[in-house]
């Protein structure tokens, strides 16, 4: 039987996907912070791990990175709500055999971890083409100077206030708190050098990150 370790820092979230695979694969153990995550998969070394992309200390990304350089052979599946190109090339730069998104069905979540097992990449229909295309010979992945000074969660805040959601409504959509959201966008305005909310909408915007 396949063995996976889940790592998500939405405790209800992740109780929910570790019931659903239970009968299916063996799972070795769950965390809901990088560093634990990053001891215990050492000491498990699960066949795949699940991992979710935003989470505070470094998210999926300081998770995939620090067992990729002592486990290359642990193979990755990465899983957000975000669909953002720029946090797909990340985590697959750092090491993720695939990357699909919380909209995915159980059958469907389960079939790709079986399928990342065997040494397949998996990915999310609507993110498959646009990764051929980034990794392609023939098209090379540009990256923004402003834009990799932000974490992939602070990216996200980002797009969800580039977008009008205020404050709160981007606090519900990403779980976590008001407080939190309103670190991020601190941080956002600082590392950009902008001023407020609606210069960072515009900024977003010119770049078509919205």
């Amino acid at each position: 039987m396949t063995t996976i370790y889940l790592v998500d820092d939405h405790e209800l979230f992740l109780s929910g996907v570790r019931s659903e695979l239970s009968e299916r694969f063996e799972v070795v153990g769950w965390s809901t912070d990088v560093d634990t995550a990053t001891d215990e998969i050492r000491k498990a070394r699960p066949d795949v791990v699940l991992v979710d992309v935003h989470m505070p200390g470094g998210g999926g990304l300081a998770v995939v990175r620090n067992i990729h350089e002592t486990n290359p052979d642990i193979r990755f599946l990465a899983l957000s709500v975000s669909d953002a190109p720029e946090d797909v090339i990340a985590m697959i730069r750092a090491g993720s055999r695939g990357y699909v998104t919380k909209s995915i069905d159980p059958t469907s979540l389960a079939d790709a971890i079986e399928r990342v097992a065997s040494g397949d990449a998996v990915f999310s229909p609507k993110l498959a083409g646009f990764v051929l295309d980034a990794f392609s010979d023939t098209e090379p992945v540009e990256f923004d100077p402003e834009l990799d000074r932000l974490t992939p969660r602070e990216r996200e805040v980002l797009r969800q206030i580039a977008r009008g959601y205020a404050y709160k409504q981007v606090a519900t959509r990403l779980s976590i708190s008001v407080k939190t959201v309103e670190t991020h966008v601190s941080a956002v305005l600082r590392k950009l050098q902008l001023s407020n909310r609606h210069e960072l909408a515009r900024w977003a915007t010119e770049r078509r990150i919205v």
